[in-house]
């Protein structure tokens, strides 16, 4: 079964340092391009991340600090990367929780400025933890009768991935083949920002989701507590929250000169 898709759509995958989105790196990235017409570019990279990756995480991927020492870091390769997923919607597995936000955090450190605005994210994921509770090497069992032996590998995850939500589409009447039904079917609440710190209200006004403004219109509370923004951009928060953050107050800043 082809994707009914109207632009492309960059399936991607992460193998990395850690689980931490505002500390760890990337160590390798795989991406298949799919196009309207059917057509599939892959790519994949190892990346020097720069710091130390921990042995108990190579033992999960299997990529140690010697792989990776002559490799280029993301920041040489960001704008390539850029430059492939730019005109594209995104997909991946639990990628609207993990490897979205810690590839725009990478993004942003290289000076690239990524965002979602023009585009959706399908996260294979969720559908499947809608409809049948498993991890990726049993969606990949279950769907297409198929063993994941290279689990783990960011190019083996990601070819199951794509083969995994076509398989969905081939199983569930309920299931639309049109890329904006299936990002909202795998989006789970809506956040302003990638790391869950924002989320809207009903009036779908911006609003903190932790601490002692947990509820509160972010305007409000930088309207009315200048400081908290300066400790917010000091604090060790993710890089696209506080970008997100900033956009608000600007935004804030220009209506009260219109």
């Amino acid at each position: 079964m082809n994707l009914n898709l109207t632009k492309p759509i960059c399936f991607f995958d992460l193998e990395t340092t850690g689980i931490n989105i505002t500390n760890d790196r990337i160590v390798e990235i795989s991406i298949l391009k799919v196009h309207p017409d059917g057509k599939e570019e892959r790519n994949t990279w190892l990346v020097n991340p720069t710091i130390p990756i921990p042995k108990e995480v190579t033992a999960i991927h299997g990529i140690s600090d010697a792989d990776v020492a002559d490799k280029p870091t993301f920041k040489e390769l960001a704008k390539d990367i850029y430059n492939l997923i730019k005109d594209s919607d995104l997909g991946g597995f639990n990628s609207d929780r993990f490897d979205i936000p810690l590839l725009a955090e990478e993004m942003l450190r290289a000076e690239v400025d990524f965002d979602m605005k023009n585009r959706v994210s399908i996260d294979v994921q969720t559908i499947f933890h809608k409809m049948e509770q498993r991890t990726l090497s049993a969606a990949y069992k279950f769907y297409c009768d198929k063993n994941l032996d290279d689990a783990h590998s960011a190019e083996a995850d990601t070819n199951a991935t794509f083969e995994v939500l076509k398989a969905q589409l081939a199983k569930y009447d309920e299931l639309e083949n049109d890329t904006k039904f299936l990002a909202e079917f795998s989006s789970r609440k809506k956040f302003a920002d990638f790391a869950g710190f924002i989320t809207y209200n009903k009036k779908g006004e911006e609003c903190f989701s932790f601490g002692k403004h947990k509820g509160k219109r972010v305007e409000d509370v930088l309207n009315d507590e200048p400081g908290y923004f300066g400790w917010l951009l000091n604090a060790d928060f993710p890089l696209y929250t506080k970008k997100v953050l900033t956009a608000i107050k600007l935004r804030a800043f220009n209506n009260k000169l219109d």
